[in-house]
């Protein structure tokens, strides 16, 4: 399985520490060149190596960790999204107009035609989220949601591999909305930095 985070602000150069941390190889990419992204990508990790847009885009999973409304732009760089799988690490915060009541990721799901699409590792903040995920006898807790039941499964296998525990909170529009904002509200887990224990 091979992995790109788009979007290296923040959370994706928090995603970018995650998989360092754990020596597995993640392509790294934004609207910048990938010249521009090596240097800081080289001192997060051996493992996290930059790319132009397009090469990233060859990963089988990619995690989006753009600015909401860049989605669109990353949407267009593939002729088709069949056989992906697309994390969306994204928060639509307020939430647009456009979106017209559907969850943001409901929203983003349309753009990305033929990926399986997965909420994931949105709900904390970047410096929580890049920080050890192994925490007081246990680990952190990343919130995963999809209306393609089959696609939570390697994206929890993921999270697992990273040092988390991926906890499934079904459909978007169901436990998924848990991690969604609404209007000017955010979801009720987002923010919420919980451990689950070593069983």
């Amino acid at each position: 399985m091979s992995y790109a985070i788009v979007g290296f602000g923040k959370i994706g150069q928090a995603l970018a520490h995650a998989f360092a941390r754990k020596n597995i190889e993640v392509a790294v990419a934004s609207r910048r060149p990938p010249e521009a992204l090596a240097p800081q990508a080289r001192a997060i990790g051996p493992t996290v190596v930059a790319r132009s847009l397009r090469d990233a885009l060859e990963a089988d999973t990619i995690i989006l960790a753009v600015p909401f409304g860049e989605h669109h732009d990353v949407a267009k760089a593939l002729p088709s999204w069949e056989g992906k799988t697309v994390i969306d690490a994204m928060n639509a915060f307020p939430v647009p107009e456009e979106l017209d009541g559907l969850a943001s990721s409901a929203f983003v799901a349309k753009a990305f035609t033929g990926a399986k699409l997965v909420k994931g590792f949105n709900h904390l903040v970047a410096a929580t989220l890049a920080a050890d995920p192994a925490v007081e006898g246990g680990h952190r807790v990343v919130f995963l949601s999809s209306d393609d039941e089959d696609a939570i499964t390697p994206v929890a296998a993921l999270a697992n591999q990273l040092g988390f525990a991926p906890v499934k909170l079904g459909k978007l529009n169901e436990g998924g909305a848990l991690v969604h904002a609404r209007g000017r509200t955010w979801g009720r887990l987002i923010f919420q930095d919980l451990y689950k224990k070593e069983q």
